[in-house]
């Protein structure tokens, strides 16, 4: 007589192993959304901008003194981005010294920097035409580019040309 008192069950009723069910699925959905989330949070990282930023404090004072350097040299670069037919960007490149002459013979590089994600820079291939003028072509996109021209000698950079740009 010990199932005499068993207790009848409704339709409905919740009981113990629907309690336990409900809490491993409740928290099996929020298992796969965490990972879900942190998949796309880590294909979508463009990365750090800065590796290490105690560095990068340590050459900010390298970079103002290179700045002033550059402003008491007084040059210019004047620079044109005009579209191609296939696609491409062609840029042309003008630098000149205090006193309007051609800035030549010297390593000259330029990119244009995604401002939002490194990952799109594109790097322009530069062919020295003479007098100071360098022009290269690129595949980039349409949108707001930060256009990078750096003019080094002997591996110190001399001057550096930073302009935004929309491309459309």
């Amino acid at each position: 007589m010990a199932h005499a008192h068993a207790a009848r069950r409704t339709p409905g009723e919740l009981r113990g192993w629907h309690v336990f069910a409900m809490l491993v699925a409740f928290f099996a959905v929020i298992a796969g959304v965490n990972l879900v989330m942190a998949r796309y949070a880590i294909a979508t990282f463009g990365g750090l901008e800065t590796e290490s930023s105690y560095k990068a404090g340590l050459a900010f004072k390298g970079e103002m003194d290179a700045a002033a350097h550059q402003g008491a040299r007084r040059w210019a670069v004047d620079l044109s981005v005009r579209d191609g037919t296939d696609g491409t960007r062609t840029l042309l490149i003008e630098a000149k010294d205090a006193s309007g002459k051609p800035v030549a013979g010297f390593d000259v590089d330029a990119r244009f920097a995604h401002p939002a994600d490194a990952r799109q820079d594109v790097t322009v291939d530069l062919v020295d035409l003479g007098g100071g003028r360098y022009q290269g072509k690129a595949a980039v996109h349409p949108g707001q580019w930060e256009l990078i021209v750096d003019l080094a000698q002997g591996g110190d950079r001399l001057f550096r040309s930073k302009n935004r740009v929309q491309l459309r």
